[in-house]
């Protein structure tokens, strides 16, 4: 008995493929070379993304609204291909392959992308008058952005849910630790980002765009050998074979069998008579009273038997059925996470624009770039981060009850009002500056004479919010997701990003088309100081208040989910 108490008990193996030793394996030991993985990557990626749209309006010669539809499109697309690496990982070849493979994709964009920006041919030629490119180098900078978001596909979705892996579900103590490796996973991101928005901003603006995204290359490479160090360490979940066949099997069952009743007694329905489920790696799922229409397919009729075999097509167990259920419950909680991304990619588009109006000097020689203040963004994060983690969670502990302080559907909820508040903080401060504007006449003006550090709330705000509800979602996903489909699930609430980032760019188009007919400039034309930015900000508060609203019903429907039995 002692023995079994040795080994994890979530089906998690060792690198040797051996039941994971807890002694030897997982925890904290092995999520640090995790951490710093992620640590370097983030560094990466915010390295050559945060400051994307000044380069694309520099060196590609292209326009505000051009370049930031551009941005929000790729940015959009790094987070849609998790859907293709987390199938994959669930499916066939494990997350830790898929990090592997993935990561070697991201290092050739990485280092294309440094190759555009530095080589003679490859970078567009520049003169006082500005940059002069030609088709193929745009065409050589967009193959290494696109290649750069095929390699976050693989990465994003698995990375916190193999680091989640290190902790046995089965195990009360380190059940706990998981709770608390989400919040320091999230930190690790923004300490990356941190340096990204810092010094690798100053340094494409003040020395140059081949060592600005040169160092970026570097700090991805460092990444991949982080996370190849730590491989001894580790425990594994093997691949549980294709999610996408299963859900489908539900669905086609319950559609054949359109006409058949349900019984009330949830005990005739078909499960298998162990402990165990029968989906490898996974455990039994209890029923829930919720989408009966799908309980079809786990309801028993003649013809299901051909000579003692059952054919998943015609006959599904209840915790399969419970998969397809837990997947439609995380859908609406999933939507209303579009918005908030929408608010989210502001920082790197519009909260950029507005402040590459304003004084940007620090004292009479330093001059800071408008990106850089994103910097605050990640130090709201890292501030928050332990400060939610070791006070928050036990102040609240005390009046709700809950061992995490909030239930995850209630962290997230502040975190939508939080960001709300942001977009309502950044449409003040864009009255009183298009004000200052139009008192002294400012209107050609390169830059106000309005210190930028007058952003800093708007980007705290942000920063605050993402600590409730990026963090909460990254909990929710991976703890309310089938044991099965684990992957896929952590790679909806990127997915969200995708859509809020392809919403922003919806949202500027239609307004850059509905403002600018019959001649007006519209609410974002190149000079900003005779559009209408706070407009824009004043339709993302609303957007935000009326998804916030939606949010309080959906969360009052949300089950949660329950599990019974052994691992299968």
């Amino acid at each position: 008995m002692a023995e079994d108490y040795m080994y994890a008990r979530d089906g998690t193996v060792d690198s040797h493929n051996n039941p994971a030793n807890k002694n030897k394996t997982g925890k904290w030991k092995a999520c640090r070379f995790i951490l710093g993985n992620e640590c370097c990557e983030r560094l990466a990626h915010y390295g050559m993304s945060t400051n994307l749209v000044n380069y694309l309006q520099i060196r590609l010669n292209q326009g505000n609204v051009t370049a930031s539809n551009n941005v929000t499109n790729w940015s959009g697309t790094c987070y849609i291909t998790p859907l293709i690496g987390a199938f994959l990982a669930d499916a066939y070849f494990g997350r830790y392959w898929i990090i592997a493979i993935f990561s070697i994709v991201y290092c050739v964009g990485m280092t294309l992308l440094t190759m555009t920006a530095s080589v003679e041919g490859l970078n567009p030629s520049c003169d006082e008058n500005g940059c002069d490119p030609t088709k193929s180098q745009v065409v050589v900078c967009f193959l290494a952005l696109y290649l750069i978001a095929l390699g976050t596909g693989g990465i994003k979705p698995c990375v916190s849910s193999f680091g989640a892996d290190q902790f046995d579900a089965n195990d009360e103590a380190e059940r706990k630790k998981k709770s608390s490796f989400f919040n320091w996973f999230f930190l690790s991101i923004n300490v990356g980002a941190l340096v990204a928005s810092s010094v690798l901003v100053w340094v494409q603006m003040n020395v140059g765009w081949g060592w600005g995204f040169g160092i970026p290359a570097v700090a991805m490479f460092i990444a991949v050998g982080s996370f190849f160090s730590g491989s001894r360490l580790y425990r594994f979940q093997k691949p549980r074979g294709s999610p996408i066949t299963r859900i489908f099997q539900v669905l086609v069952a319950s559609m054949r069998k359109s006409h058949v009743k349900v019984p009330d007694d949830k005990t005739l329905l078909y499960e298998t008579t162990d402990a165990e489920s029968n989906i490898k790696g996974s455990c039994k799922l209890e029923h829930s009273k919720t989408l009966r229409f799908f309980d079809k397919a786990a309801v028993e009729v003649e013809g299901d038997h051909v000579q003692g075999l059952i054919s998943p097509w015609k006959l599904c167990t209840v915790t399969q059925v419970e998969e397809l259920k837990s997947i439609v419950r995380l859908l609406p909680v999933w939507a209303s996470g579009i918005i908030f991304s929408t608010v989210y990619s502001q920082m790197s588009t519009m909260f950029v624009l507005q402040g590459n109006t304003m004084d940007q000097h620090m004292g009479p020689n330093f001059k800071i770039p408008s990106a850089s203040l994103s910097l605050f963004d990640t130090l709201s994060v890292i501030f928050w981060t332990p400060v939610y983690d070791r006070i928050i969670v036990r102040i609240a502990r005390k009046y709700t009850g809950h061992e995490r302080g909030f239930t995850q559907l209630q962290r997230m909820g502040i975190g939508l009002v939080l960001s709300t508040i942001a977009m309502i903080v950044a449409g003040i401060l864009e009255v009183i500056r298009l004000n200052y504007v139009r008192r002294h006449n400012y209107y050609d003006l390169e830059y106000m004479p309005m210190s930028i550090f007058w952003q800093v709330p708007q980007y705290f705000l942000v920063g605050c919010a993402e600590v409730f509800t990026v963090i909460g979602q990254l909990e929710f996903f991976y703890d309310q997701a089938p044991d099965a489909m684990r992957s896929l699930c952590s790679a909806l609430p990127l997915t969200t990003v995708a859509f809020g980032n392809y919403l922003s760019t919806l949202l500027v188009t239609i307004v850059n088309y509905v403002t600018t007919r019959n001649g007006n400039l519209g609410w974002i034309p190149d000079n900003m100081n005779r559009g209408h930015l706070d407009y824009f900000y004043w339709l993302l508060a609303i957007l935000s208040l009326l998804n916030f609203l939606v949010y309080l019903w959906i969360s009052k429907w949300y089950t949660y989910k329950k599990v019974t039995g052994r691992l299968g």
